[in-house]
């Protein structure tokens, strides 16, 4: 009897949770994204003048948050397990709407990237909202809420460079960052007060702790796995290091709306993604998923040849709107793979050191995209990562797993 009250909280409201996590993950993804079209020109605004400093500036603040969320995630995970998630998300969408709010009053580029290293380190929404969706909803539902989930966090990839792009010339830089911590703050409300978790079940203080699970000891075949943390790093390394310098790209193009034109760069990157993810998944389902990694590295690798010598912005859209498709269908292959290769009892733990790899590109892309760009000029960038793409193909093509994940 003591089991039934979650279970009814559950049933009862996971259908607004859902809601509300939805629009808690959409609006802090757009928040951490509508910067990317004008970022550089911020930057400048706060007193950079060197070309190069620009670039490499935009790089570092750009990648700062993901430092801090890479540091900071395991720390609220184990708060979110022994306090709630609920209050977990609070704290993230309260911090996220102060973090954005005070990003546009920063007064120097020190400041700047500060704040963006508080708003990583108070972030945290979506994969919060992730596990909370995951755990609050009935089990035979799960798999269509999260979906609805993911959807929201992909439309907020998709719709933040695009809302970066038009509101500075209408309202202003630093306005922009005022209306996003204002309707960050709305899904702090609704999070507060719409919300309803079930409370997690107590172990008896008497009770025995259950025993430590070494999990690299319990996987048969550990290459394929190691393989995989590496590519899901290379994919976002491969995104990042591109996209802080699109702006100052489309300048030397000589593009007239330039962050407008910016954000529909990205945009047209996220949307392929999105419309490439499922099918590329089935695809991956009868061939093979190694097969197809290697098949979606290799095109991203060639398609980011063209795009450092492109004479036009459209030209630019195009390439990465088909370099989109290729990096929509590398993710879920990479959780397929490592999901097959790891046993049950730890396919949880193998998956979030996934993310964590995630996290080290989100990092070191825009920190190394920054300098090539700014030294070395825009083209580097392009060739730099599209040899690291084409080697990592290369790499898993010659060292195939003992039994490939299918």
């Amino acid at each position: 009897m003591t089991a039934q009250p979650p279970t009814s909280i559950v049933e009862q409201h996971w259908k607004r949770n859902l809601a509300v996590c939805v629009l808690g993950a959409f609006t802090t993804i757009v928040a951490m994204t509508l910067l990317l079209p004008f970022l550089p020109l911020y930057v400048e605004h706060l007193g950079v003048s060197d070309p190069a400093a620009i670039v490499q500036w935009s790089g570092v603040a750009f990648g700062a948050p993901f430092l801090s969320a890479a540091c900071t995630a395991p720390l609220w995970g184990r708060l979110g397990d022994r306090y709630g998630r609920k209050l977990m998300l609070i704290r993230a969408s309260l911090g996220m709407a102060i973090a954005m709010s005070l990003i546009g009053l920063a007064e120097n580029i020190y400041q700047l990237v500060g704040l963006r290293l508080l708003a990583g380190l108070l972030g945290g929404y979506a994969s919060g909202a992730t596990i909370l969706v995951a755990t609050q909803t009935p089990k035979e539902r799960s798999g269509w809420a999260l979906g609805m989930l993911a959807s929201g966090i992909m439309a907020g990839n998709l719709t933040g460079p695009l809302i970066g792009g038009l509101l500075p010339p209408l309202i202003g830089i630093r306005n922009t960052f005022f209306l996003a911590g204002g309707v960050i703050f709305l899904a702090f409300l609704a999070t507060a007060f719409l919300m309803k978790e079930a409370q997690r079940p107590r172990r008896a203080a008497d009770s025995a702790k259950p025993a430590t699970i070494r999990a690299w000891e319990l996987i048969p075949d550990k290459k394929p796995v190691i393989i995989m943390y590496v590519v899901a790093s290379l994919v976002m390394f491969s995104i990042m290091s591109i996209e802080p310098i699109i702006t100052v790209y489309l300048t030397q193009l000589h593009t007239a709306n330039v962050t407008l034109m910016a954000g529909v760069v990205m945009s047209a990157t996220a949307l392929a993604s999105i419309l490439s993810a499922s099918r590329i998944g089935k695809l991956a389902d009868r061939v093979g998923h190694w097969k197809v990694v290697i098949g979606c590295l290799s095109a991203a690798a060639i398609l980011l040849i063209p795009q450092a010598w492109v004479s036009n912005e459209w030209q630019l859209v195009v390439l990465r709107f088909l370099m989109g498709i290729a990096l929509g269908g590398l993710l879920p292959c990479i959780a397929a793979i490592i999901r097959h290769s790891v046993p049950d009892a730890v396919a949880g733990r193998m998956l979030g050191y996934s993310t964590s790899s995630q996290y080290v590109g989100q990092v070191l892309g825009p920190l190394t995209g920054g300098y090539l760009g700014g030294h070395f000029g825009m083209p580097v960038v392009f060739v730099v990562t599209s040899l690291l793409m084409a080697g990592c193909a290369m790499a898993m093509w010659l060292m195939p797993p003992a039994t490939v994940a299918d």
